[in-house]
């Protein structure tokens, strides 16, 4: 099976992290030298959010593995540019191993102020900034009581400082995003050479802060001779959107059929057909039972109705007009509003059965369908995108939503087995797997996209991009992007919410728009992800620059 590369940053485990990290190394670039580019890296960062670093007092909480290592570099490094640097180490200073203790002993020969974490007087006067470098990536049991009460500690000082963590806020599983139970709630992540998974996660939001993704040398032939198995879902998408063509015409940017609709279920085609339309197809049909075509249509000019069927309800047998549509167009829609009657499901197999037809968005109804009749999933093809919500894909996968919820990376492997098609399992943080392929996850989570007939939004922005040529894989992660770039811009009339799905569909160009604006920008290093609004009362002491 082919693939196309993805366009998007890698996301990694701890793992393929390591696996970086020892490759690097074994080129003979020193692991002390990785970690003098971390620590420089981090302090830049820092330096950004806060003006200059002159006579700030600084608390480093330095663990005993690599992380440790970078914090206690960083205290050499801010001693040397004026800061007020104290090193508070958690473990015996003679515990300390390979680069990090090297760094240790350069430390302790530039006259670094040192004291155990044992010994720290936690009354002493309040620091500006805290460096969390207790934990990292490869954590995953839960915290000691020790770490525990650290970790409690520096979260009660979060609103009288700057909290950063290194790499990754302690406490925090780098493959789930979860707590175990507790993290650092840090007001600023800077994570090395990539962001880790769980980081992007929504899980992740109340404790990472703003995450800032810095680069420490890892050789580019190292990050393509290891790539990873999951990439983040962002502003990248917008080099993938098909440019604009000024000689084009409406034949060029495609035609949309969406098999859709019925008794009072018309406005989940209609919605989709808007999408596709303001995605920028060229021509959009509902196909629907005859009876329904003017309430599908809704009163749009600009979408056109076909009967699928000559009654009121689906059928197999569909007209010869809606047949010679469905060859004449390159991408279909199938499933908002159908329904799941067993006519449904018949019309479903024969559309499905067409040869040569184009590439499909099977959503909503449709996709309950498949779970009722799984025979149908052998229909499905590579090139066919398929979008289920939790609750669609619980049927799917004979589970329940809340399990789903719990394991929402294994549901989506376990979907793939199903058919060969890209798979998008919705909801915060988007998913997007296809069977031997990548994983990509949305680092998106927004309320404005929590809406009644916003699924059927995104199935017509996804079947505007397959028919405009994008391959599958890349359609459905640039709709993914796109769709949540509609809820960003929709996030600044409706602040609380309240928009409605034709309102997400009427912000797609403005999005689209945006999005090729922000991958213009676009740099693989030195970018932040805003997670959350993260504070701190000291407006005295950091300095925008």
């Amino acid at each position: 099976m082919l693939h196309t590369a993805p366009p998007f940053p890698p996301l990694l485990t701890p793992e393929e992290m390591r696996t970086w990290d020892t490759a690097t190394i074994a080129t003979g670039i020193p692991e002390s030298l990785l970690m003098e580019n971390a620590a420089r890296a981090a302090i830049a960062s820092i330096a950004r959010r806060t003006g200059s670093l002159a006579h700030k007092r600084i608390w480093l909480f330095a663990g005993s593995g690599n992380n440790g290592g970078d914090t206690i570099c960083m205290a050499r490094h801010l001693m040397d540019m004026g800061a007020r640097p104290l090193l508070i180490h958690t473990t015996p200073c003679n515990k300390y191993r390979n680069a990090a203790a090297k760094h240790l002993r350069w430390a302790q020969e530039n006259h670094i102020p040192f004291i155990a974490l044992d010994k720290h007087d936690w009354s002493a006067p309040l620091p500006h900034i805290i460096i969390d470098g207790l934990l990292g990536t490869g954590f995953t049991a839960p915290l000691r009581q020790e770490t525990l009460s650290c970790i409690q500690r520096i979260n009660t000082l979060r609103e009288h400082c700057l909290l950063c963590a290194l790499d990754i806020p302690s406490g925090l599983n780098a493959q789930t995003g979860q707590p175990s139970p507790i993290a650092i709630e840090a007001h600023l992540t800077i994570t090395f050479e990539a962001a880790k998974r769980g980081l992007i996660l929504p899980e992740a939001r109340p404790f990472t802060g703003d995450l800032h993704i810095v680069s420490i040398g890892i050789p580019q032939h190292i990050r393509g001779k290891y790539p990873p198995a999951a990439h983040l879902l962002n502003e990248q998408a917008g080099q993938v959107l098909p440019q604009t063509d000024m000689l084009a015409h409406k034949n060029t940017h495609g035609h949309v059929i969406i098999f859709g609709g019925s008794a009072g279920l018309t406005g989940a085609p209609h919605l989709a057909a808007k999408a596709a339309l303001r995605t920028g197809t060229g021509l959009v049909t509902i196909a629907c039972p005859q009876s329904l075509c003017a309430e599908a249509k809704g009163g749009c000019a600009d979408i056109m109705t076909i009967a699928a069927n000559t009654g009121e309800q689906w059928n197999a047998t569909l007209t010869p007009e809606s047949i010679a549509c469905t060859h004449r167009a390159t991408s279909l829609v199938i499933g908002p509003g159908m329904g799941r009657t067993q006519e449904a499901a018949s019309c479903l197999e024969t559309l499905l059965s067409f040869p040569n037809r184009p590439p499909a968005v099977i959503d909503a109804d449709a996709l309950v369908l498949l779970a009722m009749y799984p025979s149908l999933l052998s229909l499905l093809k590579e090139n066919d995108v398929l979008t289920p919500h939790p609750g669609e894909a619980a049927q799917l996968l004979h589970s329940t939503t809340d399990q789903i919820q719990a394991e929402r990376i294994e549901a989506i492997h376990t979907l793939s087995t199903l058919a060969p098609s890209v798979w998008i399992l919705k909801g915060a943080g988007t998913l997007l797997y296809q069977v031997n392929s990548w994983l990509g996850i949305s680092p998106y989570a927004l309320p404005n996209l929590a809406v009644a007939g916003s699924g059927d939004v995104l199935s017509g922005c996804i079947g505007a991009l397959l028919a405009r040529k994008l391959p599958a894989q890349h359609a459905a992660a640039t709709g993914i992007v796109l769709h949540a770039f509609a809820g960003k811009c929709l996030e600044q009339r409706f602040p609380e919410r309240g928009n409605i799905s034709s309102e997400i569909a009427e912000t797609l160009p403005q999005a689209m728009k945006t999005l090729h604006t922000a991958a213009d920008q676009f740099l693989p290093y030195n970018f932040f992800l805003p997670h959350c609004n993260a504070h701190y009362h000291a407006p005295e002491l950091f300095h925008a620059r």
